[in-house]
């Protein structure tokens, strides 16, 4: 059973190996690992094929651990396998025909997360295990919120005393160097507890991952609060040591030295894109340059639309956007909250999304960007979203194309109340249609009513021959009927 498997901790304090995907063609799949291990540890002999040996880099040396990375490729083939520290694991490298891919988002939840029982906590993480045994995943795309770093706030004596300040003492603070060690060293933790939980390691040591950071990476709404505060010192050191955290452990990489596959050299934005046989992967960053007044800053259009004009011709495109592109119409919402000063402390949570009054025309221009890929390139492009906590789905009509959004939240976080998705339907009953004439519209799951599904869920995307097909795993009632997009 895979809720039986052995961590991620082994006995000599190592963990991992954490797999990525790096991409892959019909011949060759290309591969990293990351293994963290106590300081000054020789690295255990990594094994490719059962042959050759691969020596690790070093990525990093922080608090007592050194974060090594392997760069390996595997031939694409029903045998394909590593070695480590004695276990030898089989990866599903072929992407050329037949394959499966696995969606998952929010990993977390704000408040008591690791005070659950494994067992409930990580509940569908174990489901996603027994259907990796069924039929092997190729792929796990992981699309926000992978750790919940809220408690942040409590790391360190003086960030504690920070929250208690006035602005003007906040904006004259300096993010000290014991206050940098005191977050850094928080979040470098927080993710080695979440990624060494058995039924998560067990998934992660077997199918690569391609990982996208939203606001719980960092902290609550970042991005989204007064821009004074986004200014301020502190808050700029902490989204720094998050930004180094979420490198070594989402990118498999190190801020200096980012990887081919970060659209922005400089690294003022960390979107990435990966091609494979017959379809592309690509994640624009949200957070890296998000203001109260945008979403993506300069350097992130640029990238984005130059990758988007790059795709090889006749390759699906699988955005992930880690807030839904395709939502109900906030507006009358932000409208109410203007009026209830005592419930305006919900604001940052509304201007998270596409759909606030705030971003409204960059809301368009992302979607007047989809529509000319879709149409003038004829490509097709199927949208992933989480951070809502619900599963739902979208459609968003141009040129007589049909552009689906798959939405699925969370794998772990506790579903919200069955009024709360009501609500929300209520919204998309409304609806918000911000271009005329091509309308976007919210729509129930394969099988379901409502339009949004208030449970615990994951997402699977299926090809067989050119032909895609999403189901999603929603908890305690099973698998949607077959989607096809």
């Amino acid at each position: 059973m895979v809720d039986k498997q052995n961590s991620a901790i082994s006995t000599n304090g190592t963990f991992g190996p954490f797999l990525f995907a790096r991409g892959s063609d019909d011949k060759t799949a290309r591969l990293a690992a990351l293994v963290v291990t106590p300081e000054g540890a020789d690295p255990t002999d990594f094994c490719i094929m059962d042959q050759d040996i691969i020596t690790p880099a070093k990525l990093a040396n922080r608090f007592g651990r050194d974060f090594w990375r392997y760069d390996f490729e595997l031939p694409v083939a029903s045998d394909a396998r590593y070695s480590f520290d004695s276990e030898t694991y089989y990866v599903n490298t072929d992407l050329t025909h037949d394959f499966r891919i696995g969606f998952v988002s929010c990993n977390g939840q704000e408040y008591g997360d690791l005070d659950r029982p494994l067992a409930d906590r990580n509940a569908l993480w174990i489901d996603l295990g027994h259907e990796h045994e069924k039929r092997p995943f190729s792929l796990l795309l992981h699309g926000g919120d992978q750790i919940y770093a809220d408690d942040v706030w409590e790391c360190h004596p003086d960030i504690v005393a920070w929250q208690k300040m006035q602005k003007r003492q906040k904006l004259a603070t300096d993010f000290t160097p014991d206050m940098h060690d005191g977050v850094l060293k928080f979040y470098l933790e927080h993710y080695l507890e979440i990624y060494g939980q058995p039924q998560i390691s067990h998934m992660l040591a077997r199918v690569p991952s391609l990982m996208m950071w939203d606001d719980h990476d960092i902290f609550d709404g970042w991005g989204s609060h007064k821009k004074w505060f986004h200014d301020s010192m502190v808050a700029k050191g902490m989204f720094d040591c998050a930004r180094e955290a979420f490198c070594l452990m989402q990118l498999c990489t190190t801020p200096d030295e980012l990887q081919r596959n970060i659209l922005d050299r400089s690294g003022q934005s960390l979107g990435w894109r990966l091609d494979f046989p017959g379809f592309s992967v690509l994640a624009p960053d949200l957070r890296s340059e998000r203001t109260p007044h945008r979403i993506i800053g300069d350097q992130g259009w640029k990238n984005l639309i130059a990758t988007l004009d790059s795709i090889p011709k006749r390759n699906r495109i699988l955005l992930m956007s880690s807030v839904p592109v395709i939502g109900p119409r906030l507006s009358l919402v932000e409208a109410i909250l203007h009026l209830m000063p005592s419930a305006q402390k919900y604001e940052d949570d509304l201007r998270d999304q596409w759909q606030s009054r705030w971003h409204r025309k960059e809301w368009c221009r992302f979607l007047e960007t989809l529509e000319e890929v879709a149409n003038d390139r004829n490509l097709d492009i199927t949208l992933l979203s989480g951070e809502i906590h619900v599963a739902t789905r979208g459609t968003f009509e141009t040129g007589g194309k049909t552009i689906h959004q798959l939405v699925a939240s969370g794998i772990s976080h506790t579903a919200p109340p069955v009024a709360f998705a009501r609500v929300l339907g209520l919204l998309a009953w409304i609806g918000d249609n911000p271009l005329p004439g091509r309308p976007t519209k919210l729509k129930p799951l394969p099988g379901r009513f409502g339009t949004y599904c208030a449970a615990r869920n994951y997402l699977t995307l299926d090809r067989e021959d050119e032909n895609w097909r999403a189901n999603w795993h929603l908890e305690n009632i099973g698998w949607t009927p077959d989607l096809d997009i």
